[in-house]
Formats: structure tokens, C-alpha cells, sequence
């Protein structure tokens, strides 16, 4: 899935997304807003991987799809 795909089907898997970071909050998913590299950061301040971490698990959970 490209990032316009991504964005564009968001509100459909952003309920998925929070069952698997669940430390994510409402305003986080408001500001993510079907943004990949946006998400990459919020789930690497929540989770306190580093980048590269948080981008392989959004990337791996996004293919899964």
C-alpha cells in the first residue's frame, strides 16, 4: 500500500492501528490523519524505539493489509 492509498483509506484502518499501538490516543490518531512518517513518529515517542524500529513495524503492518 502506497502513502496516497494510506491516506486515503485511513478512517478504515486507523481502528486497526489502534488495537495494535494501543498507547496511541485520539489526538495522536487526529494528527496522524493518514500520514505515514507522521505515525512513524508518534509510535516512536510512545513506544520509544527508534526510528528505523517504527518505521519497519508501520511498513510490515501496512503490507500485512
Amino acid at each position: 500500500m502506497n502513502s496516497d492509498q494510506f491516506s486515503g483509506q485511513w478512517h478504515q484502518i486507523k481502528g486497526g492501528i489502534r488495537a495494535k499501538w494501543g498507547k496511541l490516543t485520539d489526538d495522536d490518531m487526529e494528527m496522524v490523519q493518514g500520514n505515514r512518517e507522521k505515525l512513524v513518529g508518534k509510535i516512536q515517542s510512545r513506544y520509544g524505539k527508534t526510528k528505523e524500529e517504527a518505521k519497519s513495524e508501520v511498513n510490515s503492518y501496512i503490507d500485512s493489509l
